[in-house]
This record gives structure tokens, C-alpha cells and sequence, in this order.
């Protein structure tokens, strides 16, 4: 039976390539001379520093270009509310989201069954498998999802026939 996975993942070493090169850009731009803005990694997330609001949105910028540039997808990024750390000094976490959370996919589950296709799909971990009896089926299914689903980085791999 053909089936194929819909999954959201994220090239965490381009993540640390892009980061590494927003740093050194920011190291050598004239306007962050003298000020702490930074950023930092953990696992699968991201800390962003600076001394104020507009310096903030300005690391955020060169971070977006940056990631851009090597082909991650930017919606993969979750940004939470700035904080004020010691002075006058902000910091801002950055979730970098993989896999396909669980509200996500019970509403691809559920636009899948209201296609009134002949296929099933089952919520796997943090992956939607999707089985049916016809290829073209799957592939309709493919497209419904990429038409309806924009604000979240989705890949569809494992194509099984």
C-alpha cells in the first residue's frame, strides 16, 4: 500500500553555519561597535542579545538573511517575547521548531479526512503518515496540504510505493 510521511525538519548544522556567520557579520558592522549584541545556540534553540529594541531587530534581520541564505526555511523559527535582562540590555529566545506538533498535525489529519479521498492518515510521533490505495490520490493529498498549510515548514518524504 503507497504512503508517504509529512514531517518538518531542520538542517541543524546549516542552523549553527548561519549563526556563526550572523556573528561575524556582526562583530564587523560599524553600527554594533562597542555594543553586546550576539547570538547564542543551545539545543535546537536560539538566544539572541542586544542593547536595545532597534539592535534586536537588526540581529534578527542578519539572522533571517543568513539562514536564508543557506536554505533553511525562516518560518521554522519561533520567536518569544524580548526581556529585559541587567540595564538596559535585551535578550530574546528563538525556538528553531522540527517535527510536526500535535494541534498541527490533528488539523492535517483532519483536512485529510474531510478530502473525501481514499486515503488515512495516522499522527506517528511527530510525523503524519498518510497510506492509500492510489498514487495519484497521495499526491492530491500533497497538494491540498501545501495549499493549505503555509505558516509552517512541512516536507513529505518516505514515498513508498
Amino acid at each position: 500500500m503507497p504512503s508517504f510521511d509529512i514531517v518538518s525538519e531542520v538542517d541543524q548544522v546549516e542552523v549553527r553555519n548561519a549563526v556563526d556567520q550572523a556573528n561575524r557579520e556582526i562583530g564587523t558592522r560599524f553600527d554594533f561597535k562597542g555594543s553586546d549584541a550576539r547570538i547564542e545556540t543551545g539545543d535546537k534553540s536560539l538566544t539572541l542579545f542586544a542593547d536595545d529594541e532597534f539592535k534586536l531587530k537588526q540581529v534578527a534581520d542578519v539572522l533571517t538573511a543568513k539562514l536564508a541564505k543557506r536554505s533553511v526555511d525562516v518560518r521554522s523559527l519561533k520567536y518569544a517575547d524580548a526581556e529585559k535582562i541587567s540595564g538596559n540590555k535585551l535578550k530574546q529566545p528563538v525556538t528553531v521548531r522540527t517535527g510536526v506538533e500535535q494541534d498541527l498535525a490533528r488539523r492535517i489529519q483532519k483536512l485529510v479526512k474531510e478530502s473525501r479521498l481514499k486515503v488515512q492518515a495516522s499522527i506517528q510521533g511527530d510525523a503524519v503518515r498518510v497510506s492509500g490505495a492510489k498514487r495519484d490520490d497521495l499526491q492530491a493529498v500533497i497538494a491540498l496540504v501545501r495549499k493549505s498549510v503555509t505558516d509552517y515548514p512541512l516536507q513529505y518524504t518516505n514515498f513508498r510505493e
